[in-house]
């Protein structure tokens, strides 16, 4: 198991781990914790993931009495990380992915979107994030894939992982958790605008989501949601920042940033519990969501939405949110979509904006691609 992490420019690598925790089966879920705090105490880093399907074995509600297919916790146990510089220009260009297709039909999407909207009106959620699946094939060296995908619209928190059964390669703008000593940070995302075509569109672009009345509601509302979760553990919760917006290659999006005080040593079960999955791949109030994703959502979702880091011997942890994410298996690909869905949401636009968040993908593969 090899994992590289290029979080803010500063590029780790981990590889030939001591071992590996694994946990498909949610039985054995408390046990996996137990492990990692074992390995800690010896001194070891970890590094790998965990799936969004890791989210229901913290909640009773949510909990399910299944085998998973795929890890929801996947972490190597390393002595420590080597420092990787990547030469983008020694690279050769990777083989395009072929055979795109959606996992959903666009009149199953729309009756998707349309459930969601009841359940708002009932007042069950104010949010949903709803997502669906591009699918695709890949017969080429996925690391070389990843290079091109990261040289052609850099992130701030990509990460690479092989495995003999899979391969991730996250092409993250998202931050799910920094933890350094007692301080954490996190920075939930909600708020999409495309790029403008032209030199002074595309300057008031990011103007134009800022002041977006339907971005900042989503915002703010999942802002509120992690000031709540990191109440749950933490204290002298902030919110220094609000709707800061990123541009890049082909669209803008927004974060805030939400800070905390926790226990140096907090239990890793407990840091998850109170705050996995992030409330901007959920919804809020973040359980009702989670069931009605898990109601209207086909597939799991697997490492799409859930976390992908590592954690130091002392506790520091750094995880992005893997969104812009794809996982392949042999050679088939997916890459989950997903956006967040209020009263004001409309099929149409739900379903441009999700096609606008994959073009990083699809603009690659230089083909076109319809619903299943």
């Amino acid at each position: 198991m090899k994992v590289l992490t290029q979080f803010e420019r500063k590029p780790l690598l981990f590889q030939d781990p001591e071992f590996i925790i694994s946990c498909a089966d949610p039985s054995l879920f408390t046990a996996a914790f137990e492990k990692i705090e074992g390995a800690l105490d010896k001194g070891y880093y970890l590094a790998g993931f965990f799936s969004y399907e890791a989210g229901y074995n913290f909640e009773k509600k949510l909990r399910k009495d299944k085998q998973y297919d795929f890890p929801v916790i996947y972490l190597g146990a390393y002595k420590a990380p080597q420092q990787n510089k990547i030469n983008f220009s020694r690279q050769a260009p990777a083989d395009c992915p072929q055979g795109l297709r959606l996992n959903i039909t666009r009149k199953q999407y729309s009756l998707d979107i349309g459930a969601i909207r009841d359940y708002i009106a009932k007042g069950d959620v104010y949010q949903v994030t709803y997502c669906i699946k591009l699918l695709f094939k890949y017969c080429g060296d996925p690391l070389l894939l990843y290079y091109q995908l990261l040289k052609e619209q850099p992130v701030p928190y990509p990460a690479y992982i092989q495995t003999d059964r899979f391969h991730i390669l996250s092409l993250s703008p998202e931050l799910f958790i920094k933890k350094k000593s007692a301080h954490l940070v996190t920075k939930p995302m909600k708020g999409t605008w495309p790029r403008g075509n032209g030199m002074l569109p595309d300057l008031i672009a990011p103007l134009r989501l800022k002041y977006d009345r339907k971005n900042r509601a989503e915002n703010v509302m999942i802002a509120d949601l992690l000031r709540n979760d990191l109440g749950r553990m933490g204290v002298n919760i902030k919110a220094p920042t609000l709707f800061e917006v990123a541009r890049y290659k082909t669209l803008c999006q927004m974060t805030s940033t939400v800070t905390a005080r926790i226990e140096k040593n907090i239990p890793v079960y407990r840091l998850f519990s109170s705050i996995f999955p992030s409330g901007s791949v959920t919804g809020a109030p973040k359980i009702r969501a989670m069931q009605i994703v898990s109601e209207l959502e086909r597939e799991e979702r697997k490492i799409y939405t859930g976390a992908i880091g590592y954690i130091s011997p002392a506790r520091d942890m750094f995880f992005n949110i893997p969104i812009r994410t794809l996982l392949i298996q042999g050679n088939q690909g997916e890459m989950g979509i997903g956006g967040g869905i209020v009263w004001d949401s409309t099929s149409d636009g739900e379903w441009s904006e999700g096609l606008l968040k994959a073009k990083f993908l699809t603009d690659l593969a230089k083909a076109p691609f319809a619903p299943a």
